[in-house]
């Protein structure tokens, strides 16, 4: 067995820190997220959602996009669970998937106004 050679950790906080970095399925979906996140259209709309329950027409208007790349762009933040839709006749609207989304966002922020 090939020896360590660790600077200032303790060897079982080495396996903590490694079994927490190790994990593929966490890691992609992290990263998944990420890059749903990463777009400024689709953070805009995040933004927007964090305000009010809403549909792709105000959406749109809203983000000055099309509601051809709004739907599109929507699909994407669905697939990743970052927001949900309900359909009340033929309108569909939107809103954030739950509160940790919100509180990415917002931490985030918060650390940007801190730099």
């Amino acid at each position: 067995m090939n020896e360590l050679n660790l600077h200032s950790i303790e060897p079982g906080t080495f396996e903590d820190i490694q079994d927490h970095v190790s994990d593929d399925e966490v890691i992609s979906a992290l990263s998944n997220l990420f890059k749903a996140l990463c777009d400024p259209t689709r953070l805009r709309i995040v933004l927007a959602l964090q305000h009010s329950e809403l549909c792709v027409h105000d959406l749109a208007n809203l983000i000055r996009s099309s509601e051809s790349n709004t739907s599109h762009q929507l699909r994407i933040l669905r697939a990743e669970k970052i927001v949900k839709y309900r359909k009340e006749g033929k309108q569909v609207f939107y809103s954030i998937a739950d509160h940790h989304i919100t509180h990415v966002i917002t931490d985030i922020q918060e650390h940007l106004r801190e730099s």
